[in-house]
C-alpha cells in the first residue's frame, strides 16, 4: 500500500479552511454542546469529522475510519483497531474547549493505525498553517523540515506537559509535589499543540493518563520520529488499543527511566488504567 502523505495534508488544511477557520471566534449561540461535564463539542467539530470521515477512507480502499465524535456516539467502533483493516483516526478539532473560547491552542489531528500501530500521523495547527507529519521509520517534518526532540536534561532543568486532570484526586498532591523536582510543568489543553512543541525541542516530556488514540496516536509516532522516547510507565510500548496511562514522553530512553522513577516510583503506580 502506498500512503499520499501530501494528500492527507490537503485534506487537513482543506478542511481547516473551508470548515474550522470560518467558525472560528464565530461561534453563534447553540454552535456549542456539552457531551459530558466539561467535554464540549462544536459545530466545527462535527462538520470537519463529517467531510474528513468519506475523504480518508477512499485514500485507502477497504480501510476504516474512527473519529471522536463518532466515538462518543457510538463507542463500539473503537473494536475496528482490533480489525486486520488500516484505520484512519481523527481528532477534527483537539482542544475544543480553547477553540470555543477563541485561543488559539488547537489543531487537527489524524493517524493511520493497523493492528493497533501507528503508521503514519498529521498534526495540523490551522492558525499558523504548520503541518508536522510522520511515517514509520521515515523521521519526521514540520512543514519539510525534519524535526528534532531537545537535548537531554537532567531532572531539574526539564520544562513539559503534565496534567492532573485524569489523576484521582487522592493521588494528585503526591504527584505535584514529585513534579516540583522539575524545573516547570504546564498543560495547554490541546495535545496536538504540545506534541507539536515537544517534537520540536522546545519541551522535554510530557505526561498522560487518559490516552484516546484521536489525542495521542499520531503525536506519538511524530515525537518517536523526532529521535524521542514513549511508552506507558510500565514499559509497554504504545498501543491504539490502549486507552489509559500513564503514557510518558522523553528525549532519551535515560531521560524517560529518570522521569519515570522520578514520578512513579512505586511499580502500582505505572500500572495501565
Amino acid at each position: 500500500m502506498i500512503l499520499d502523505t501530501d494528500r492527507v495534508s490537503d485534506l487537513l488544511r482543506e478542511t481547516a479552511e473551508q470548515i474550522i477557520l470560518p467558525r472560528f471566534k464565530r461561534l453563534e449561540e447553540g454552535d456549542t454542546q456539552e457531551k459530558g461535564p466539561g467535554d464540549l463539542v462544536t459545530i466545527a467539530d462535527l462538520e470537519s469529522e463529517k467531510y474528513l470521515t468519506p475523504a480518508l477512507a477512499r485514500l485507502i480502499p477497504g480501510s476504516h475510519v474512527v473519529g471522536e465524535e463518532a466515538a462518543a456516539a457510538s463507542p463500539h467502533i473503537l473494536e475496528l483497531f482490533r480489525s486486520d483493516e488500516p484505520v484512519w483516526v481523527i481528532d477534527p478539532v483537539d482542544g475544543t474547549a480553547n477553540f470555543a473560547e477563541g485561543s488559539e491552542l488547537f489543531a487537527v489531528i489524524v493517524a493511520l493505525v493497523q493492528h493497533g500501530k501507528v503508521r503514519a500521523g498529521w498534526i495540523y495547527d490551522p492558525v499558523r498553517d504548520r503541518m508536522a507529519v510522520a511515517e514509520a521509520g521515515e523521521g519526521a517534518y514540520l512543514d519539510d523540515r525534519r524535526m528534532h526532540v531537545a537535548k537531554p536534561q537532567k531532572l531539574a532543568e526539564m520544562i513539559g506537559v503534565l496534567s492532573l486532570k485524569f489523576v484521582p484526586k487522592d493521588e494528585r498532591p503526591e504527584v505535584r509535589a514529585r513534579a516540583q523536582n522539575l524545573r516547570r510543568f504546564f498543560s495547554l489543553g490541546c495535545a496536538g499543540q504540545e506534541y507539536l512543541q515537544l517534537a520540536e525541542g522546545r519541551t522535554h516530556f510530557s505526561v498522560y493518563r487518559r490516552i484516546m488514540p484521536w489525542d495521542h496516536a499520531a503525536g506519538w509516532l511524530i515525537h518517536r520520529e523526532a529521535g524521542g522516547t514513549g511508552a506507558f510507565a510500565d514499559g509497554t510500548p504504545y498501543d491504539a488499543n490502549i486507552h489509559a496511562g500513564p503514557l510518558l514522553m522523553a528525549p532519551d530512553p535515560d531521560s524517560w527511566d529518570a522521569l519515570r522513577d522520578l514520578l512513579f516510583p512505586d511499580p502500582a503506580s505505572r500500572a495501565l488504567g
